[in-house]
């Protein structure tokens, strides 16, 4: 399994190459240049918060990395999404693979602008008016890497026993033009890839999976086309005692009929892998 450590570095994200704070050529003495020149950060600063970036690639996997927030920052956004998050209960706390109901393994809420719901595993969820913790992450997210959110899946996990099986984000309501934008906080986890190639019993190809430890802080942004080719999974990890809390930011099309065309509409047909993948890290 190839493995990445995903710690800071200096690599620049292809939102920041676009729109990083202009270079201070010479310093002049004339009054009108400083002001042109402090008005021209002023503007870059809005929508761009430079971070060292890590760029993680594989055939068809195109992915930024960076901490976004410092521990002492991150330890409080948690804090205050403790208390802010209301989780689904009920049948929104269940998925439905094949008419058949399994509990999600993990809490799960849904946030975003009014009016909008998604849909995933044959269930709608009504996206919850942003908190105000929440609404400050997406605004840190969208000054870092210049992209625009209107939807957050939140996912809790209370400890290492909590999992997502392997999946895409490959949902018709997406914009598959927008990274996914991944903000975890709490106790590190494994994160792993798998090519469409490469799964099951009968594989197709060798592609080795990919595996990053999320750290507490972090962003990840998996961009286009990674959800066409890999699958993404946490798996179960019994030694974790402490809870995480992962935000994946998401924009959601308002108009479904101008979605543009990409080869993003494969992951329906697996969802029995899927099942079979959660009931195996179930069993670990």
């Amino acid at each position: 399994m190839e493995e990445f450590v995903v710690r800071g570095q200096n690599k620049r994200s292809p939102a920041n190459d676009a729109r990083s704070p202009r270079k201070k050529l010479k310093l002049e003495s004339d009054e009108s240049m400083k002001q042109e020149e402090e008005e021209e950060e002023e503007e870059d600063d809005e929508f761009s918060h430079p971070v060292p970036w890590q760029k993680i690639e594989a055939e068809g996997l195109d992915c930024d990395y960076a901490l976004l927030f410092s521990k002492e920052e991150a330890d409080h956004l948690l804090k205050q999404l403790e208390e802010e998050v209301v989780y689904s209960t009920g049948e929104e706390a269940k998925v439905q693979i094949f008419g058949k109901v399994y509990d999600i393994p993990r809490k799960q809420a849904t946030y975003g602008d009014a009016g909008l719901t998604y849909t995933y595993s044959g269930v709608a969820r009504l996206a919850c008016p942003w908190t105000p913790t929440l609404e400050y992450i997406r605004d840190a997210v969208t000054k870092a890497t210049g992209q625009t959110f209107n939807f957050v899946l939140v996912n809790r996990y209370k400890d290492g026993r909590d999992h997502m099986g392997e999946h895409r984000d490959d949902e018709k309501e997406l914009d598959p033009l927008c990274p996914i934008a991944s903000v975890s906080l709490g106790a590190p986890r494994d994160f792993v890839f798998r090519h469409r190639d490469a799964r099951g019993k009968r594989t197709r190809r060798q592609i080795e999976p990919v595996k990053l430890e999320l750290a507490h802080g972090s962003l990840l942004l998996m961009n286009s086309p990674t959800n066409t080719f890999w699958y993404h999974g946490l798996p179960v990890r019994k030694k974790i005692s402490l809870p995480r809390v992962n935000l994946t930011f998401r924009r959601i099309l308002l108009d479904r009929k101008k979605r543009p065309s990409v080869d993003s509409q494969q992951g329906t047909s697996d969802l029995g892998k899927i099942s079979q993948m959660q009931k195996a890290a179930e069993a670990e």
